[in-house]
C-alpha cells in the first residue's frame, strides 16, 4: 500500500547536567570550583532523500529520540554532546504541527533539512559561578530538557505533468507508452491504487524531459473523500500541466463528454486553482471502432467549448508523440514556482 502521511512523535535530546567540584590538589588549598559544563542535546531533522517514494517505515515505528547530553565532569569537563537524529523523507514531504497545523516546512529539494526539535542547552558547572565573595560556590545548573512535539507528514508527489480520468480510463497504459515505468495495467476499473511516476525522455533539441504522474481513477464525490479522493487528489496539487484522460469509447450516460465534466468537476471542488493549470484533454482508446467512428464529432465538440484535445492510443502508440511534443511546450510556459501551487490543510 501506498503511504503518503504519517504522524509521529519527535523528542531532542535534554542538555546535561553541570558538575559541582572542586581542585583536590596537593599544595594547592584554595584549588577553587572546577566543575564542568553538560553537553547539548542533539536536535531532530528531517532530511529530504530522493531514494524514498513512502513514508511507510513511520508506520512501523511512531517515536524518535536523539541523544542526550553529558553531565559535565571535574577539572573543568564538559560532558559530550547528544547526538542529532536525522529522519529520512521523500523529497515532496510537508512537515506540519501536529497540534496547531502550523506548516514548519516543504521538503522539496533532495538534501533539503528540516529541525523538527531543537536540543536542550547543557547546564553551567559551578566553576562558572565563583565570585569574590563566593569562592566556593555549591551550585551549578541542570540542563535544559529538549523540545518535543508531534509532527504531521505529508507527501505530494513532485511531479511536472498529472494524468487524471476515470477509472479504466487507460492513465497507466498511457504511462507505460511514453515512459519506462511499469505500473498495474489490467481490463477492469481501479487497477491503480496508488500513485506512479515516469519520466518522459525528450528528443535532442526538444523540451527538457518531464516527469508524469499517474493518480488512481477518481469518481464522483472525489473531492469530498470518496474513493480516497482528497489522497489521491493532493498528489496533482503540485504538478503544473494536467492531462484529463478520456475514454472515447465510453459506454457511460452522456459519453466521453460527460466523463470528462465528472472529472473536471472533482477537481474543480477540490481546489478551483487547479482548474486554471494549463491542460489537454486526451482522447485515448482510438484504436477500437466506436472510438475512431466519433472521434471527429468529439473534437469538434471540444474545440468548440475551448478544449484542446489529442487522440491516442497508448495501446499502439499512435498520436502519443504529438501529445507529449505540446506537453512539454506547455511545461515550458507553466509556473515551475511551487510556491504558487495551492496546499491542503493538514
Amino acid at each position: 500500500m501506498f503511504h503518503d502521511r504519517a504522524r509521529i512523535q519527535v523528542k531532542a535530546g535534554d542538555g546535561g547536567h553541570g558538575c559541582i567540584a572542586f581542585r583536590r590538589e596537593k599544595f594547592v588549598p584554595r584549588g577553587g570550583p572546577s566543575g564542568g559544563d553538560g553537553g547539548r542535546g542533539g536536535d531532530v531533522y528531517l532530511l529530504a532523500e530522493p531514494t524514498l517514494v513512502t513514508l511507510r517505515d513511520f508506520r512501523y515505528r511512531t517515536s524518535y529520540s536523539a541523544g542526550r547530553g553529558d553531565h559535565g565532569g571535574g577539572s573543568k569537563r564538559s560532558g559530550s554532546d547528544g547526538e542529532d537524529l536525522i529522519l529520512k523523507v521523500p523529497v515532496g514531504t510537508q512537515v506540519f504541527d501536529a497540534a496547531t497545523g502550523e506548516l514548519l516546512g516543504d521538503l522539496i529539494e533532495p538534501g533539503q533539512r528540516l529541525r523538527v526539535a531543537a536540543g536542550g542547552r547543557g547546564g553551567r558547572g559551578n566553576a562558572h559561578f565563583a565570585t569574590p565573595t563566593d569562592r566556593a560556590p555549591h551550585r551549578a545548573e541542570d540542563g535544559v530538557l529538549g523540545g518535543a512535539r508531534e509532527i504531521q507528514l505529508e507527501l505530494k508527489l513532485l511531479a511536472d505533468v498529472g494524468l487524471v480520468g476515470l477509472p479504466n480510463a487507460g492513465k497507466s497504459s498511457l504511462l507505460a507508452s511514453v515512459t519506462r515505468a511499469s505500473p498495474k495495467i489490467a481490463d477492469y476499473p481501479f487497477t491503480t491504487v496508488e500513485p506512479n511516476l515516469g519520466l518522459v525522455e525528450t528528443p535532442v533539441g526538444g523540451p527538457p524531459p518531464f516527469v508524469v504522474a499517474d493518480i488512481p481513477g477518481l469518481i464522483e464525490g472525489a473531492h469530498a473523500g470518496a474513493g480516497l479522493g482528497h489522497q489521491f487528489l493532493r498528489h496533482i496539487e503540485r504538478t503544473r500541466v494536467l492531462l484529463y484522460v478520456v475514454d472515447a469509447a465510453s459506454t457511460t450516460p452522456g459519453g466521453p463528454l460527460a466523463d470528462l465534466e465528472t472529472v473536471r468537476r472533482e477537481v474543480r471542488l477540490y481546489s478551483g486553482r487547479l482548474v486554471g493549470r494549463p491542460g489537454l484533454v486526451v482522447l485515448n482508446k482510438i484504436d477500437l471502432p466506436e472510438a475512431r467512428m466519433r472521434l471527429e464529432d468529439l473534437q469538434g465538440a471540444l474545440r468548440r467549448q475551448g478544449d484542446e484535445s489529442f487522440a491516442v492510443s497508448a495501446a499502439t502508440g499512435e498520436g502519443m508523440d504529438g501529445l507529449m511534443r505540446r506537453t512539454g511546450e506547455l511545461l515550458a510556459g507553466a509556473s515551475p514556482d511551487l510556491d504558487e501551487m495551492p496546499r491542503d490543510e493538514p
